[in-house]
């Protein structure tokens, strides 16, 4: 254990503590680089208000590129733009049924995501 004084912030603590114990035990339950990497990506874009407003509309059904732009007031290629960026995340999948194109989130992992981002922040307001 080391205990050395630093310069006192607001954000820091007064006294400089290294538990070995702590240390392991965080090192050994960190996630590797890689799902640390996508999981960035992930947030990075649902971190786009258009996107995120696509996700939480696939929370609740499944929808056609059509009836998103509709509902969320926004053209089909912009939808359909959002919607590549998703998939290549694997956060929505798609179904075609003749010439239309249905939308969903990949799976249940993402709206909870989602529900309990939207939770978290409804409590600030």
């Amino acid at each position: 254990m080391v205990i050395s004084s630093t310069r006192s912030l607001p954000d820091l603590c007064d006294v400089k503590t290294v538990d070995d114990r702590k240390i392991l035990a965080t090192r050994r339950t960190m996630r590797s680089p890689e799902a640390v990497m996508l999981l960035a990506e992930t947030f990075k874009s649902l971190g786009d208000p258009n996107r995120l407003r696509i996700v939480w509309a696939l929370s609740r059904e499944e929808l056609c590129v059509c009836d998103l732009a509709a509902a969320l007031g926004m053209s089909q290629s912009a939808v359909s733009h959002s919607l590549r960026a998703l998939r290549q995340l694997r956060l929505v999948r798609y179904r075609k049924e003749n010439k239309i194109a249905y939308y969903k989130l990949d799976d249940a992992h993402i709206a909870h995501l989602v529900a309990d981002g939207f939770e978290h922040v409804e409590e600030l307001l």
